[in-house]
């Protein structure tokens, strides 16, 4: 069965909705290596329709400056939980069909290497993570108060998680590595 990684990026506080105000800071060096050889260890993302309309129309204009990660984000597969969007052949996209929930689990059934889901928070993370779909979640806690913004898995009732790994970069950020309990 394949596995479903999902990667998030999140401040001190907790904010995840802005990572364009403080990321890009912390990009190059540690950082980046580690998101490039999860990038390149999976064979699929996972999008929910808010991220992937925000990397949809900027990944494909970023080959020059990002390189062979930013190729890797135009050619991977992607699949797309949305309710919104009724049809895509764009940005390599195949729409989940009917009931998010099946159509994740057939996804994760169905041959082939993990799985990587991108953006963190939102009603689809959500979905997911009520439904013990994801198997792995990789948070990026970076030191930064954004002091407002859009919090992590604002809304839900407690979820217990098991701590599996801790990487610390020399930037500061620390990758979380936790696993359903």
């Amino acid at each position: 069965m394949r596995k479903i990684i999902e990667q998030g990026v999140v401040t001190l506080d907790g904010q995840v909705t802005t990572p364009q105000d403080w990321l890009p800071r912390f990009w190059a060096g540690e950082f980046e290596k580690h998101s490039r050889d999860l990038l390149f260890s999976v064979d699929a993302l996972l999008y929910g329709r808010v991220s992937w309309e925000a990397h949809k129309d900027v990944w494909p204009t970023m080959e020059e400056a990002f390189g062979d990660y930013a190729v890797r984000m135009n050619g991977i597969k992607k699949h797309l939980a949305s309710t919104t969007v009724t049809e895509t052949a764009e940005w390599n996209t195949e729409l989940l069909q009917g009931d998010v929930v099946d159509a994740v689990r057939a996804l994760k059934d169905q041959p082939g290497g993990d799985i990587l889901k991108v953006g963190t928070g939102g009603p689809f993370s959500r979905t997911l993570m009520q439904h013990k779909l994801v198997d792995e979640y990789l948070f990026w806690l970076f030191p930064v108060i954004a002091g407002s913004g859009g919090r992590l898995y604002d809304g839900i009732d407690p979820t217990y998680l098991k701590l599996a790994d801790v990487t610390r970069l020399d930037s500061g950020v620390l990758g979380l590595t936790y696993v359903p309990e």
